[in-house]
């Protein structure tokens, strides 16, 4: 959100005295909502990777990442700081920091004016320069930065060195288990100075290159260097073009990646990759899973926009749930430079003349209209140039509408897009690349039929898009009811939402991404064939008509109350709802309230000449309809659709856009499943983006394969013909893809997130899961087995085998999990569009963690046969019936070389380690006319030891197909950090 151009410019001087001030700490006032102010100590650590205060019961926890910053705002701008009077505090030492996933708010007050300024200042500076760093780089910062900050946390008695009692609960805090005589070894190995029973930094950094040394990686580099201890650029050019796709390498660039990665003087001098350079390499975005290249747009962009999904937000200034959390303009900052290009604006009549933007009948704090226009302004193509729709939800008086439209005409100026849709004899609408600067109005319009003269007019407010449902309306002309009541009521209605509906996404309880289950606790049985019937979004889309109903009960008390004061007087849409704020006069109270019951509302004029796409209802099938009208509908509407109508619905979707937004019972703003909507061909899947969790996480995967611009093309299927997204064979005569994982390793998975030990706490035994998300026939699950006591390298060497029907609409959620006696904890995810994958050896960083990974083999097929097991296939890496693992290939390697290789393999702490056999787990299927050319780069005498090999078709993981360019090439350098 932030706009770093004035802060690169600062003078080093004025950088160095920002950071050496911070360095050296001041002591601020940390605000806190309901009591009173805590001083505190903040200094920024010696790293400059995070703020810490003391003192602190969270000890070493107590500390902010500057990576998780989102942003430093002046001033008394938030919510906290809002509950203190005027004259508090002196504005210019105020200021908040707002970070992590759920936009969290540290507010400070400092001792003067010049310390805020100081803090602020060096906190941009810091943020703009992790902005500007490209993944390498950060990569490589964060390494440093992990290493130092380890270090320092491990060294308890801060004598600048680390004893081997220190080491020992170091490896414990970082999930590893090794046997004490090892560590010892490597311990004794790495310590060479004359300091003799410690390790000072350098030598810890040694230990710790011995310790993370990657068995896997070794096996990889033997086989292509037929058993040399480095990859000359011959190798290396065999491994680039077998294993990882790319074509035409040529050797100056495999000597580019040795000048690069290689750490080892003597081999940089040879031209070589030892294992050091080989697993920079593969660490490094050059061995990423995701497809550089869709770091950038790469897609058509000349397309109607009915043949583009887009990026939508639901009440986008909402930082929580929709009965008391704040409202806050910022909100639209965020969202539109994370790749959003249609936001929400509820608007109603606010003081003054003012129109105000807030959640209805609630209370939810109130910004200005102005201020959000002004917003959008600044930030709508802060990171991209596509157009940016504004859904706008009117519930103003026509004088506070004629303001809205003078603001939108005077702050927006010419990127407001008030021109015709064109008189194409199609109809079709303009394409994202035509609009490209613009900002699009959604709202109603007046009829064509109205007099030209006349300045205001009727229009249907029956199918007002989130229309509030009554039993969700916290304030609704109950005058007896105070503001402090009103709140109680909504503490107990969102208590009650969480603690009676069994509604937790398993993956991650926090995250909101929630739905109501069936009262009986069960779930509908899925409609998948022959899949898991937990197959789909762990319940998300389960019983979706039955939200309205169960949430009723949720409701409880809340609802009788209601009917208690049934008599009162329902306020109008034009009240403003807070009992401490003015109401309107009695007269248009009537007027509303009899404009409520005919289900009309005046529109004025000058707003509806605004109007670039008309808000309509639900969507008419029979009539052609025209292009540039939006029918918008709850998510309950839309799955009805989709249940009954598929076919209707989605050739609907290929001529008129459609919008999808959250049932109004979703009070705490959890997010449905978007995928069914998707493979429908909804457009416009509006969600809560300040809900963080497996949902977003979706669609964050869904957009970033198109530059995360906030447009993606629709597969051709759902932009013409005929197509039943709910059939067991959707797609008939079609060639399906066979997507074969090897699921190889982890690397430094974390112990789970709200482990009650902390650090303290066992040490994991992980297991990876595998689901795919797209079509009802293509979701599934697979997992690997269990690794115990092992989140610092597991091995599990594991095959698993996917079929898919439509892989362009598909989404591939790598989970880590660590398995419980008594359940599973979540560890991590990285969520990833099929066609952003690329083939090869490849590491799945999970999101949001520094160094987490796991290493897998990505292979696809075209099916062009029947299927049989894959238990003939034995290779590298995969784990056949009779267990041949990565150490019996290793073995045999070995016998011919073995003084480098046996004492790298004797010290390091990859080895594998024995887990518990998977449950219920049947031989996946593959392919019978394929031929493999992955592993051609395995000398012959492996197929003799292993027998005969199965082989994939390397065709069908073409350059093409796999969406790289022209060439194939995949140079590191090219690759960006993902957002």
């Amino acid at each position: 959100m932030e706009d770093f151009s004035n802060i690169r410019s600062l003078s080093p001087e004025k950088v160095e005295k920002c950071m050496s001030s911070m360095q050296t700490g001041t002591q601020m006032v940390k605000l806190r909502g309901g009591s009173k102010g805590l001083v505190r100590f903040f200094y920024l650590d010696e790293h400059k990777s995070c703020i810490r205060w003391r003192p602190s019961r969270k000890n070493e926890k107590a500390k902010i990442s500057i990576d998780s910053i989102r942003e430093v705002c002046e001033g008394k701008q938030s919510e906290i700081f809002q509950r203190y009077s005027d004259g508090s505090f002196d504005p210019n030492c105020c200021f908040s920091i707002y970070y992590g996933e759920h936009m969290e708010s540290l507010d400070l007050v400092s001792g003067t004016g010049e310390e805020a300024r100081t803090w602020i200042t060096g906190l941009k500076y810091l943020m703009a320069g992790i902005s500007d760093e490209d993944s390498l780089a950060k990569r490589q910062r964060t390494r440093d930065q992990w290493l130092k900050q380890t270090f320092a946390e491990a060294d308890k008695n801060g004598d600048g060195c680390l004893s081997i009692s220190e080491v020992l609960q170091l490896l414990h805090k970082l999930n590893v288990n090794l046997p004490r005589q090892k560590v010892k070894q490597m311990f004794k190995e790495a310590d060479t100075d004359d300091n003799q029973g410690t390790l000072g930094f350098e030598e810890f950094c040694s230990f710790y290159k011995m310790m993370s040394t990657r068995r896997d990686l070794y096996l990889l580099m033997l086989t292509y260097s037929n058993h040399k201890d480095h990859l000359d650029t011959d190798d290396l050019k065999r491994f680039l073009e077998t294993e990882q796709k790319m074509t035409n390498v040529s050797k100056e660039h495999c000597l580019e990646i040795v000048a690069k990665f290689e750490p080892c003087p003597e081999n940089q001098t040879s031209g070589v990759l030892g294992i050091d350079g080989f697993t920079n390499y593969m660490r490094s975005p050059a061995g990423d899973i995701f497809n550089p290249e869709h770091y950038e747009v790469n897609q058509d962009m000349t397309q109607p926009l009915s043949d583009y999904f887009i990026a939508s937000s639901h009440n986008t200034y909402l930082m929580g749930d929709q009965l008391m959390s704040q409202s806050r303009v910022d909100m639209y900052a965020w969202v539109l430079q994370a790749g959003c290009r249609c936001v929400e604006v509820d608007c109603w009549d606010g003081q003054d003349g003012e129109p105000i933007v807030h959640h209805g009948y609630t209370l939810t704090s109130k910004i200005l209209f102005k201020d959000v226009i002004e917003t959008i302004n600044k930030y709508a193509f802060a990171k991209n140039q596509y157009p940016v729709i504004l859904s706008i939800e009117n519930h103003c008086s026509v004088p506070q509408q004629k303001k809205m439209a003078q603001y939108l005409t005077e702050v927006l100026g010419d990127k407001l897009d008030v021109s015709s849709i064109p008189a194409d004899p199609s109809g079709l609408l303009p394409s994202p690349e035509a609009l490209k600067g613009k900002i699009l109005i959604k709202g109603k319009k007046l009829p064509s039929n109205i007099d030209e003269n006349a300045e205001e007019g009727d229009v249907s407010d029956e199918d007002s898009a989130d229309e509030m449902e009554d039993d969700c309306k916290l304030l609704n002309g109950d005058t007896s009811m105070n503001r402090k009541q009103a709140e109680n009521v909504a503490k107990k209605k969102l208590d009650n939402l969480m603690k009676e509906s069994k509604i937790r996404d398993r993956e991650d309880p926090d995250s909101f991404t929630i739905t109501a289950l069936p009262p009986s606790g069960k779930h509908d049985k899925s409609p998948l064939k022959g899949k898991a019937e937990d197959s789909t979004d762990t319940g998300d889309e389960a019983n979706i008509g039955g939200n309205k109903r169960l949430a009723r009960t949720f409701m409880g008390s809340f609802s009788k109350r209601k009917k208690k004061t049934s008599k009162v007087k329902k306020s109008s849409s034009f009240e403003d709802t807070d009992t401490d704020q003015e109401s309107s006069s009695g007269a248009s109270k009537a007027q509303a309230h009899h404009s409520r019951k005919k289900k009309t509302m005046k529109l004025s004029r000058a707003l509806s000449d605004l109007v670039y796409m008309k808000s309509v209802g639900m969507p008419d099938f029979e009539s052609q309809g025209v292009t540039w009208q939006v029918s918008s509908m709850s998510e309950t509407k839309a799955h009805q659709l989709i249940q009954q109508k598929p076919v209707p619905f989605m050739r609907f979707n290929q001529r008129q856009l459609s919008r999808v937004y959250p049932s109004p019972y979703r009070v705490d703003s959890s997010n449905f499943n978007p995928q069914p909507f998707w493979n429908a061909g909804c457009h416009l899947v509006a969600l809560n983006y300040q809900s963080e969790g497996r949902v977003l996480q979706l669609n964050r995967a869904k957009f970033y394969c198109n530059g995360n611009c906030g447009y993606i093309q629709k597969p051709g299927c759902l932009c013409e013909g005929s197509f039943n997204p709910v059939a067991e064979d959707p797609l008939p005569g079609r060639l399906k893809k066979q997507l074969i994982l090897k699921v190889i390793s982890g690397q430094q998975l974390p112990k789970p997130k709200d482990s009650m030990l902390g650090d303290r706490g066992e040490i994991i035994d992980p297991f990876v899961e595998v689901e795919i998300i797209g079509l009802p026939v293509d979701c599934c699950k697979e997992q690997t087995r269990v690794v115990d006591d092992n989140g610092f390298n597991p091995m599990w060497e594991e095959t698993l085998v996917f079929t898919l029907h439509m892989p362009e609409n598909a989404l591939i959620r790598f989970l880590v999990w660590d398995h419980d006696p008594i359940g599973q904890d979540f560890i991590g995810q990285r969520t990833i569009a099929f066609n952003s994958m690329i083939p090869g050896y490849r590491h799945v960083y999970l999101e949001g963690m520094e160094e987490a990974s796991i290493f897998v083999h990505v292979a696809v097929n075209d099916i062009t046969s029947k299927a049989r097991a894959v238990s003939g296939i034995k290779g590298l890496f995969h784990r056949n019936p009779k267990q041949a693992s990565l150490d019996s290939h290793a073995a045999a390697l070995l016998n011919r070389k073995s003084t480098f290789g046996a004492h790298l393999l004797r010290r390091t702490a990859s080895a594998p380690t024995k887990g518990q056999p998977k449950v219920k787990r049947g031989f996946p299927e593959i392919s019978i006319d394929t031929k493999d050319c992955s592993s051609d780069g395995a000398s012959e005498e492996r197929e003799s030891e292993e027998g005969p090999l199965v082989h994939h078709n390397g065709d069908t993981a073409s350059a093409k197909s796999w969406g790289q360019g022209t060439n194939g090439q995949l140079h590191p350098d090219d690759r960006k950090v993902q957002n």
